[in-house]
Protein backbone atom coordinates (compact mmCIF):
# COMPACT_ATOMS: atom_id res chain seq x y z
CA UNK A 1 0.00 0.00 0.00
CA UNK A 2 1.32 3.57 -0.67
CA UNK A 3 2.39 5.42 1.96
CA UNK A 4 0.79 9.08 2.89
CA UNK A 5 -2.37 10.16 3.45
CA UNK A 6 -5.65 9.40 1.80
CA UNK A 7 -7.98 12.45 0.73
CA UNK A 8 -10.02 12.17 3.40
CA UNK A 9 -6.80 12.04 6.02
CA UNK A 10 -6.19 15.68 3.83
CA UNK A 11 -9.75 17.13 4.00
CA UNK A 12 -9.42 16.58 8.44
CA UNK A 13 -5.86 17.93 8.37
CA UNK A 14 -6.91 20.87 6.60
CA UNK A 15 -9.09 21.69 8.53
CA UNK A 16 -7.43 20.70 11.96
CA UNK A 17 -5.07 23.14 10.67
CA UNK A 18 -7.01 25.69 9.81
CA UNK A 19 -9.24 25.31 13.11
CA UNK A 20 -5.55 25.62 15.47
CA UNK A 21 -4.51 29.11 13.38
CA UNK A 22 -7.87 31.10 13.63
CA UNK A 23 -9.92 31.27 16.20
CA UNK A 24 -12.56 32.56 14.03
CA UNK A 25 -12.88 29.60 11.91
CA UNK A 26 -15.42 26.73 13.48
CA UNK A 27 -17.58 23.94 11.78
CA UNK A 28 -21.04 23.15 11.87
CA UNK A 29 -22.95 20.66 10.61
CA UNK A 30 -24.92 17.21 10.67
CA UNK A 31 -23.89 14.90 13.36
CA UNK A 32 -20.36 16.43 13.12
CA UNK A 33 -19.62 16.93 16.78
CA UNK A 34 -19.96 13.72 18.78
CA UNK A 35 -20.48 11.55 16.12
CA UNK A 36 -17.79 12.71 14.12
CA UNK A 37 -19.48 13.04 11.01
CA UNK A 38 -21.35 10.89 8.45
CA UNK A 39 -17.56 10.23 6.80
CA UNK A 40 -15.71 10.59 9.88
CA UNK A 41 -14.18 13.54 8.68
CA UNK A 42 -14.47 15.40 12.21
CA UNK A 43 -13.82 12.30 14.51
CA UNK A 44 -12.43 13.84 17.48
CA UNK A 45 -12.42 17.40 17.09
CA UNK A 46 -15.51 18.33 19.34
CA UNK A 47 -13.07 16.70 21.97
CA UNK A 48 -9.80 18.51 20.90
CA UNK A 49 -11.71 21.99 19.85
CA UNK A 50 -14.99 22.05 21.97
CA UNK A 51 -18.64 22.44 21.78
CA UNK A 52 -18.33 26.00 20.68
CA UNK A 53 -16.44 25.22 17.38
CA UNK A 54 -17.78 22.36 16.78
CA UNK A 55 -21.33 22.30 16.58
CA UNK A 56 -23.79 20.22 15.90
CA UNK A 57 -26.91 21.02 14.01
CA UNK A 58 -30.84 19.99 13.25
CA UNK A 59 -31.66 18.23 9.57
CA UNK A 60 -32.13 22.04 7.94
CA UNK A 61 -29.56 22.60 5.64
CA UNK A 62 -31.52 26.32 5.00
CA UNK A 63 -30.93 26.76 9.14
CA UNK A 64 -27.64 25.75 9.00
CA UNK A 65 -26.02 27.99 6.04
CA UNK A 66 -28.50 30.66 7.23
CA UNK A 67 -26.79 30.64 10.75
CA UNK A 68 -23.63 29.97 8.58
CA UNK A 69 -23.98 33.67 7.15
CA UNK A 70 -24.84 35.53 10.00
CA UNK A 71 -21.79 34.48 12.10
CA UNK A 72 -19.88 35.65 8.66
CA UNK A 73 -21.40 39.16 8.87
CA UNK A 74 -19.95 39.06 12.42
CA UNK A 75 -16.00 38.19 11.66
CA UNK A 76 -16.44 34.60 12.03
CA UNK A 77 -15.66 32.09 9.14
CA UNK A 78 -17.88 28.76 9.51
CA UNK A 79 -17.24 25.93 7.58
CA UNK A 80 -20.42 24.49 6.89
CA UNK A 81 -20.40 20.17 6.50
CA UNK A 82 -23.76 19.26 4.32
CA UNK A 83 -24.09 15.21 4.80
CA UNK A 84 -24.12 14.81 0.92
CA UNK A 85 -23.88 17.68 -1.17
CA UNK A 86 -27.43 16.34 -3.20
CA UNK A 87 -29.39 18.26 0.15
CA UNK A 88 -27.63 21.47 -0.60
CA UNK A 89 -31.05 22.03 -2.71
CA UNK A 90 -32.57 22.53 0.81
CA UNK A 91 -30.41 25.62 1.90
CA UNK A 92 -30.12 26.95 -2.23
CA UNK A 93 -32.05 29.97 -1.34
CA UNK A 94 -29.64 30.89 1.85
CA UNK A 95 -26.22 30.79 -0.39
CA UNK A 96 -27.74 31.70 -3.68
CA UNK A 97 -30.30 34.07 -3.02
CA UNK A 98 -28.16 35.64 0.13
CA UNK A 99 -24.70 34.74 0.58
CA UNK A 100 -24.00 34.92 -3.00
CA UNK A 101 -24.89 38.92 -3.38
CA UNK A 102 -23.96 40.28 -0.27
CA UNK A 103 -20.89 41.57 -0.96
CA UNK A 104 -22.64 42.69 -4.49
CA UNK A 105 -25.40 44.44 -2.40
CA UNK A 106 -23.38 46.54 0.23
CA UNK A 107 -19.90 45.17 0.31
CA UNK A 108 -20.16 42.56 2.96
CA UNK A 109 -17.93 40.30 3.11
CA UNK A 110 -19.87 36.33 3.66
CA UNK A 111 -16.27 34.35 4.57
CA UNK A 112 -18.34 30.65 4.47
CA UNK A 113 -17.46 27.36 3.31
CA UNK A 114 -20.18 25.09 2.54
CA UNK A 115 -18.22 21.31 1.88
CA UNK A 116 -19.24 17.80 1.54
CA UNK A 117 -19.31 14.85 0.16
CA UNK A 118 -21.17 14.51 -3.96
CA UNK A 119 -20.54 12.44 -7.02
CA UNK A 120 -21.49 8.70 -7.79
CA UNK A 121 -19.91 5.30 -8.06
CA UNK A 122 -20.55 4.07 -4.53
CA UNK A 123 -24.49 2.33 -5.24
CA UNK A 124 -25.99 5.55 -3.35
CA UNK A 125 -28.61 5.84 -5.56
CA UNK A 126 -30.38 9.40 -7.24
CA UNK A 127 -30.43 10.89 -3.63
CA UNK A 128 -26.97 10.90 -2.56
CA UNK A 129 -24.87 10.40 -5.49
CA UNK A 130 -25.44 13.86 -7.60
CA UNK A 131 -23.39 15.98 -9.14
CA UNK A 132 -24.77 19.15 -7.64
CA UNK A 133 -22.01 21.71 -9.09
CA UNK A 134 -23.66 23.36 -12.23
CA UNK A 135 -26.33 24.89 -10.04
CA UNK A 136 -23.70 26.90 -8.40
CA UNK A 137 -21.06 27.57 -10.96
CA UNK A 138 -23.80 29.65 -12.71
CA UNK A 139 -24.28 32.00 -9.73
CA UNK A 140 -22.24 35.19 -9.62
CA UNK A 141 -20.60 35.19 -6.21
CA UNK A 142 -19.93 31.71 -5.67
CA UNK A 143 -16.46 30.10 -6.04
CA UNK A 144 -16.75 26.42 -6.89
CA UNK A 145 -13.71 23.48 -6.09
CA UNK A 146 -13.26 19.81 -6.46
CA UNK A 147 -10.00 18.38 -6.02
CA UNK A 148 -9.05 14.86 -7.46
CA UNK A 149 -5.98 14.55 -4.65
CA UNK A 150 -5.62 14.42 -1.29
CA UNK A 151 -3.05 17.34 -1.24
CA UNK A 152 -4.99 19.52 -3.30
CA UNK A 153 -8.03 18.69 -0.94
CA UNK A 154 -5.97 20.20 1.52
CA UNK A 155 -4.30 23.13 -0.15
CA UNK A 156 -7.41 24.48 -1.73
CA UNK A 157 -9.70 23.66 0.99
CA UNK A 158 -7.20 25.91 3.58
CA UNK A 159 -7.48 28.62 0.42
CA UNK A 160 -11.46 28.23 0.43
CA UNK A 161 -11.55 28.62 4.42
CA UNK A 162 -9.53 32.11 3.79
CA UNK A 163 -11.38 33.34 0.85
CA UNK A 164 -13.52 36.34 1.98
CA UNK A 165 -16.81 34.88 -0.23
CA UNK A 166 -18.48 32.23 -0.50
CA UNK A 167 -17.13 28.67 -1.42
CA UNK A 168 -18.57 25.44 -2.75
CA UNK A 169 -15.94 22.59 -1.80
CA UNK A 170 -17.17 19.06 -3.18
CA UNK A 171 -15.27 16.06 -2.07
CA UNK A 172 -15.86 13.50 -4.37
CA UNK A 173 -16.64 10.89 -2.04
CA UNK A 174 -15.53 8.22 -4.07
CA UNK A 175 -12.04 9.28 -3.34
CA UNK A 176 -12.49 9.41 0.27
CA UNK A 177 -10.16 6.36 0.86
CA UNK A 178 -8.64 5.40 -2.05
CA UNK A 179 -5.51 3.50 -1.01
CA UNK A 180 -3.60 4.36 -4.16
CA UNK A 181 -4.74 7.93 -4.26
CA UNK A 182 -2.09 8.36 -0.61
CA UNK A 183 0.12 11.30 -1.31
CA UNK A 184 2.30 13.17 1.09
CA UNK A 185 1.04 16.14 2.11
CA UNK A 186 2.34 19.81 2.13
CA UNK A 187 3.39 21.39 5.50
CA UNK A 188 0.40 23.37 6.85
CA UNK A 189 2.23 27.20 5.38
CA UNK A 190 1.33 25.79 1.74
CA UNK A 191 -2.00 27.45 0.71
CA UNK A 192 -3.57 26.82 -2.47
CA UNK A 193 -4.60 29.23 -5.25
CA UNK A 194 -8.36 29.20 -6.43
CA UNK A 195 -8.61 29.25 -9.87
CA UNK A 196 -5.96 27.59 -11.21
CA UNK A 197 -5.97 24.37 -12.93
CA UNK A 198 -2.80 21.56 -13.46
CA UNK A 199 -1.83 19.10 -15.98
CA UNK A 200 -1.70 16.10 -14.65
CA UNK A 201 -0.04 14.63 -17.58
CA UNK A 202 1.67 15.94 -20.57
CA UNK A 203 1.19 15.15 -24.32
CA UNK A 204 0.71 17.18 -27.67
CA UNK A 205 -1.62 15.36 -29.89
CA UNK A 206 -4.85 15.55 -27.40
CA UNK A 207 -6.25 17.07 -24.50
CA UNK A 208 -8.54 15.52 -22.12
CA UNK A 209 -10.06 18.15 -19.76
CA UNK A 210 -11.58 16.77 -16.55
CA UNK A 211 -12.22 17.20 -12.76
CA UNK A 212 -13.16 15.33 -9.56
CA UNK A 213 -12.90 11.70 -9.18
CA UNK A 214 -13.06 11.17 -13.57
CA UNK A 215 -9.73 13.03 -13.64
CA UNK A 216 -7.73 9.19 -12.66
CA UNK A 217 -10.32 7.91 -15.30
CA UNK A 218 -9.32 10.21 -17.82
CA UNK A 219 -5.67 9.27 -16.85
CA UNK A 220 -6.15 5.79 -16.94
CA UNK A 221 -7.13 6.55 -20.65
CA UNK A 222 -4.55 8.44 -21.27
CA UNK A 223 -2.05 5.49 -20.26
CA UNK A 224 -4.28 3.51 -22.80
CA UNK A 225 -3.83 5.60 -25.55
CA UNK A 226 -0.28 5.92 -24.83
CA UNK A 227 0.04 2.58 -26.35
CA UNK A 228 -1.19 3.58 -29.81
CA UNK A 229 1.13 6.30 -29.58
CA UNK A 230 -1.17 9.08 -28.65
CA UNK A 231 0.24 11.95 -26.23
CA UNK A 232 -2.73 12.94 -24.69
CA UNK A 233 -2.39 15.74 -22.00
CA UNK A 234 -5.18 15.87 -18.82
CA UNK A 235 -5.89 18.48 -17.58
CA UNK A 236 -7.08 19.17 -13.74
CA UNK A 237 -9.45 22.28 -13.73
CA UNK A 238 -9.46 21.92 -10.05
CA UNK A 239 -11.53 24.72 -10.02
CA UNK A 240 -14.44 25.23 -11.52
CA UNK A 241 -15.51 28.70 -10.85
CA UNK A 242 -13.65 30.55 -11.80
CA UNK A 243 -12.46 28.96 -14.32
CA UNK A 244 -8.55 28.73 -15.80
CA UNK A 245 -9.17 30.18 -18.82
CA UNK A 246 -5.68 30.75 -19.47
CA UNK A 247 -4.64 27.33 -18.84
CA UNK A 248 -7.12 25.61 -20.64
CA UNK A 249 -7.26 27.87 -24.09
CA UNK A 250 -3.22 27.60 -23.91
CA UNK A 251 -3.73 23.23 -23.84
CA UNK A 252 -5.91 23.61 -26.95
CA UNK A 253 -3.70 25.59 -28.78
CA UNK A 254 -1.08 23.06 -28.24
CA UNK A 255 -2.53 20.02 -28.80
CA UNK A 256 -5.37 21.20 -31.58
CA UNK A 257 -8.38 18.15 -30.22
CA UNK A 258 -10.10 18.41 -27.40
CA UNK A 259 -11.81 15.42 -25.22
CA UNK A 260 -14.27 17.12 -21.72
CA UNK A 261 -15.58 14.61 -19.34
CA UNK A 262 -17.35 14.89 -16.33
CA UNK A 263 -19.63 12.81 -14.68
CA UNK A 264 -22.24 15.49 -14.18
CA UNK A 265 -24.92 14.59 -17.10
CA UNK A 266 -25.00 16.16 -20.41
CA UNK A 267 -27.47 18.44 -20.39
CA UNK A 268 -26.15 22.16 -19.13
CA UNK A 269 -22.92 20.35 -18.45
CA UNK A 270 -19.80 22.16 -17.59
CA UNK A 271 -18.54 20.66 -20.64
CA UNK A 272 -21.20 22.28 -22.71
CA UNK A 273 -19.53 26.11 -21.11
CA UNK A 274 -15.82 24.87 -21.79
CA UNK A 275 -16.90 24.34 -25.49
CA UNK A 276 -18.11 27.31 -25.95
CA UNK A 277 -15.50 29.34 -24.57
CA UNK A 278 -13.16 27.09 -26.68
CA UNK A 279 -15.10 27.86 -30.09
CA UNK A 280 -15.19 31.88 -29.07
CA UNK A 281 -11.18 32.24 -28.18
CA UNK A 282 -9.43 29.29 -30.02
CA UNK A 283 -11.29 28.20 -32.60
CA UNK A 284 -9.00 28.35 -35.34
CA UNK A 285 -6.63 26.18 -33.36
CA UNK A 286 -9.65 22.95 -33.56
CA UNK A 287 -8.34 20.23 -35.49
CA UNK A 288 -11.58 18.72 -34.77
CA UNK A 289 -15.19 19.12 -33.32
CA UNK A 290 -14.53 19.62 -29.08
CA UNK A 291 -16.43 16.07 -27.85
CA UNK A 292 -17.42 15.35 -24.69
CA UNK A 293 -18.02 12.00 -22.50
CA UNK A 294 -20.60 12.55 -19.82
CA UNK A 295 -23.38 10.64 -17.66
CA UNK A 296 -26.54 10.06 -18.90
CA UNK A 297 -29.79 12.36 -18.57
CA UNK A 298 -31.19 10.24 -16.04
CA UNK A 299 -31.39 10.31 -12.07
CA UNK A 300 -28.24 7.94 -10.56
CA UNK A 301 -29.59 4.91 -10.47
CA UNK A 302 -29.27 2.58 -7.58
CA UNK A 303 -27.99 -0.97 -9.62
CA UNK A 304 -24.33 -1.06 -9.66
CA UNK A 305 -24.38 -2.43 -13.31
CA UNK A 306 -27.21 0.22 -14.23
CA UNK A 307 -25.11 2.87 -12.24
CA UNK A 308 -22.02 2.12 -13.58
CA UNK A 309 -23.63 2.24 -17.43
CA UNK A 310 -24.56 5.79 -16.32
CA UNK A 311 -21.26 7.01 -15.78
CA UNK A 312 -18.77 7.66 -18.22
CA UNK A 313 -16.03 4.72 -17.74
CA UNK A 314 -12.36 4.43 -19.28
CA UNK A 315 -13.27 2.62 -22.22
CA UNK A 316 -15.76 5.07 -23.10
CA UNK A 317 -13.34 7.97 -22.67
CA UNK A 318 -10.78 6.04 -24.77
CA UNK A 319 -13.23 5.38 -27.72
CA UNK A 320 -13.91 9.25 -27.90
CA UNK A 321 -10.60 10.11 -27.79
CA UNK A 322 -9.73 7.57 -31.06
CA UNK A 323 -12.41 8.96 -33.26
CA UNK A 324 -10.73 12.67 -32.19
CA UNK A 325 -7.62 11.01 -33.07
CA UNK A 326 -8.82 9.71 -36.30
CA UNK A 327 -10.76 13.00 -37.43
Amino acid sequence: MPSGATYIEAVREALHEELSVDDRVFLMGEDIGTYGGAFKVTDGFRDHFGDDRIIDTPIAEAGIIGAAIGAALTGLRPVVEIQFLDFLSCGFDQLTNFAAKCHYRWGAEIPIVVRGPGGGGVGGGPFHSQSIEMYFIKTPGIKVVAPSTPSDAKILLKAAIRDPNPVLFIEHKALYRQPALRETLPDASVIGQLGRAAIRRPGDDLVIISYGAMVHKCLEAAEALNQDGVGTRVLDLRSLQPLDDEMILAAVKECGKVLIAHEDTRTAGLAGELTSRINENVFEWLDAPVLRVTAADTPVPYNKELEKAFLPQVEDIVKTARELIAY
